[in-house]
């Protein structure tokens, strides 16, 4: 070994720890420490019998397009655990989207967050949940278990992340908000901590008053 070999792949080691450190911070700063997995065409089946088995049990309502005209993506996703697929593109508002996964520790503490709020206002604000994850058993079963029970696409191959109309980060979970016209008026990285905060984010972003 040449001198001063050590010490230089010693630094390098470091640099290479400090990089890796720098990542996980800043996906603890986004929400989640897993990243979302980078686009691409997908067969996870999310219908599969079990997916319905679950779904069913959990009580989860099923997936329903909107009248057209929103400012979402023109992106066709499938219902998770089978039902109705759903143009983004179609969905009018005022109505929050929430992207999460099953792996993620922030979106199982803030799911019952939205399932309070969608028992409250359901009949005023819809409440709609985008899985992003390639296990839509675990999606489901996660889902049953912190009581959510309202409407869930799924986007295994990640693409709602290549569009354009919407920015999407690396971490989860995220929300978007539309407007009653559809309009995508805020969107933000994080987790929800209670239904006055998602009340208030409506209040200044979407103008509903609840």
């Amino acid at each position: 070994m040449r001198p001063g070999s050590r010490s230089r792949g010693a630094h390098a080691r470091r640099r290479g720890v400090a990089s890796a450190a720098a990542v996980v911070v800043a996906l603890l700063l986004a929400g989640c420490s897993d990243a979302i997995s980078p686009p691409g065409a997908s067969d996870v089946v999310v219908d599969s019998p079990q997916a319905r088995a679950i779904k069913a049990e959990a009580g989860i309502v099923d997936c329903a397009p909107g009248g057209g005209g929103g400012g979402l993506p023109d992106l066709t996703l499938p219902c998770l655990g089978g039902g109705t697929d759903v143009d983004l593109a179609s969905l009018t508002g005022p109505l929050v989207v929430n992207l999460w996964a099953s792996n993620c520790g922030p979106c199982r503490r803030e799911m019952p967050v939205l399932q309070d709020f969608y028992e409250q206002y359901g009949d005023s604000v819809g409440v709609l949940g985008i899985d992003m994850e390639n296990y839509p058993e675990a999606a489901l079963a996660f889902a049953r278990d912190t009581g959510a029970t309202y409407p869930q696409l799924a986007d295994p191959g990640g693409e709602l992340v290549s569009q354009d109309d919407v920015r999407i980060g690396i971490g989860l979970p995220q929300t978007i908000l539309l407007d009653a016209g559809g309009d995508v008026v805020h969107q933000r990285a994080g987790e929800l901590d209670d239904v006055a905060e998602i009340v208030a984010l409506l209040a200044e972003h979407a103008g509903v008053d609840l």
